[in-house]
């Protein structure tokens, strides 16, 4: 069995923000962190590994930094890991970035491909789903269980305060959520064997079937008007009253802003 998983280095945004004067993010200029939900699709292909011997790809997009959760993969346990990487790809949108990824994935053999539900710098849930329209696969998205069935693929799908079970046939896709497990640690002889290991590296070059209308900035339909850090709420409105007038006045806040 071959996998192969989507990964993506975004901003760890507990340490704040930066933009571009484009609106884009300033990634260089962040501190970053594999995505949850990719994390969770990894370790799901390294159960897979465990039980059945499968053979797991890691694949990224982005700058020459984000080799990094390519060693954070492999240290946990992933067999190879690819870098696309090129000027041409900078500032792409969902629609390009998944259009990438497809190019890439083209040049590969596969019986199942994991990527995570969102990615915490854009929350779309657009990429994985993508893809696998790219590529003309079937896709199941939310998934909180993977198991396989012979050639197919069972997965729980979150839906509400339930979930539905659903099986395809493999080659598919499956989007995994963050709660799907809990990620493995990288072992200190797995990072060492990690940097051992070559990255795969591919350009522009290397992408099949993708025209260059569709890649990077100019290929990407949705622009970005405007973009800033979260907003800082002030002190708000602070009052000193007794226990009848602490009554009047919030009823009064209430029914001004029409919640009674």
């Amino acid at each position: 069995m071959k996998v192969v998983v989507c990964v993506k280095q975004v901003p760890d945004t507990k340490g704040g923000v930066k933009f571009k004067p484009d609106g884009t993010l300033d990634r260089v200029a962040m501190l970053t962190i594999m995505n949850p939900d990719d994390k969770a699709g990894l370790e799901a292909a390294l159960r897979l590994k465990d039980q059945y011997g499968a053979e797991v790809t890691v694949v990224t997009m982005g700058l020459p930094k984000a080799e990094e959760v390519l060693r954070e993969a492999m240290a946990m346990g992933a067999d190879n890991g690819i870098l696309v990487t090129d000027r041409v790809l900078g500032g792409a949108d969902t629609w390009a970035t998944s259009q990438t990824i497809a190019g890439a994935l083209r040049n590969l053999e596969y019986d199942l491909i994991i990527t995570g539900r969102q990615a915490i710098d854009g929350d779309t849930a657009q990429v994985g789903p993508q893809i696998s329209e790219h590529l003309g696969l079937p896709v199941i998205s939310y998934a909180q269980d993977i198991k396989i069935e012979g050639d197919s693929v069972i997965v729980q799908r979150q839906y509400d305060d339930r979930y539905h079970i659903v099986k395809a046939k493999m080659p598919c896709l499956v989007t995994a959520l963050a709660e799907l497990n809990e990620p493995r640690y990288m072992t200190p002889g797995g990072i060492f064997d990690a940097y051992k290991k070559d990255i795969t590296v591919w350009g522009r070059k290397d992408l099949k079937d993708v025209l260059d209308s569709n890649l990077g900035l100019k290929g990407s339909p949705t622009q970005i008007a405007k973009a800033s850090d979260k907003v800082r709420k002030g002190a708000g409105e602070k009052v000193v009253l007794d226990a009848t007038e602490s009554v009047d006045y919030i009823v009064g806040k209430l029914t001004e802003k029409h919640v009674l």
